[in-house]
């Protein structure tokens, strides 16, 4: 039980970093953050204010926080029970959304969500399918803003991957993860535009 809670606290605490606004800090550009569309410290921003480094760092910081609490976790799983492991992989987007180290206002937890995919690994069915239906929504049905399609992402992701034959157990904590994140992004100030569906060959 301590080792659960202790990873269950490793989670949320390595979450609860944001690494947009250190690297917003080193590259000088974070109070750009503030002034976007969606005030969000996260990856978008990290590349459209800070450029390709300050992105590329963010992201791959972003996507480490979530995998290497659930590897420890997945790994050391012969001592965690029940709802725990759950809860372990949902804590990293938790902290994300809700940081305890900027009092409780984060990001809206994406990278996150596929860096905690990524910590399953060597079972990486899931980061696959997820990874396959953003790109599906991106290049072959483009729903734009960012905004809707991120939504639709989640929101196929999780009708699909119990027909995909991804663990019960996996697919319970990415319905978590993805009530989460919607909840975040609905309930945002961010303004929102119309959404806009184009067709592959429609372009």
């Amino acid at each position: 039980m301590r080792r659960s809670v202790f990873l269950l606290a490793l989670a949320y605490l390595s979450g609860s970093v944001l690494y947009a606004n250190i690297f917003g800090n080193i590259f000088g550009v974070r109070e750009k953050f503030a002034q976007s569309a969606d005030r969000n410290p996260g990856v978008s921003n990290a590349y459209k204010y800070g450029g390709f480094w300050c992105g590329t760092l963010t992201l791959i910081f972003e996507l480490a926080k979530g995998a290497l609490p659930v590897y420890l976790a997945v790994h050391m799983a012969s001592g965690i029970r029940g709802w725990m492991m759950p809860l372990i992989l949902i804590a990293p987007v938790v902290g994300h959304i809700l940081p305890v180290f900027y009092e409780f206002h984060g990001g809206k937890g994406i990278a996150v969500s596929f860096g905690v995919l990524l910590g399953l690994y060597p079972y990486l069915h899931p980061a696959i399918v997820f990874a396959a239906v953003f790109i599906f929504l991106s290049v072959c049905v483009r729903i734009s803003p960012h905004y809707y399609r991120t939504l639709a992402a989640y929101a196929l992701t999780a009708v699909l991957m119990p027909l995909t034959g991804v663990r019960g157990w996996v697919w319970f904590s990415f319905l978590l993860m993805t009530a989460l994140v919607c909840a975040r992004m609905l309930l945002s100030r961010e303004e929102k535009s119309r959404p806009e569906v184009k067709l592959l060959w429609m372009r």
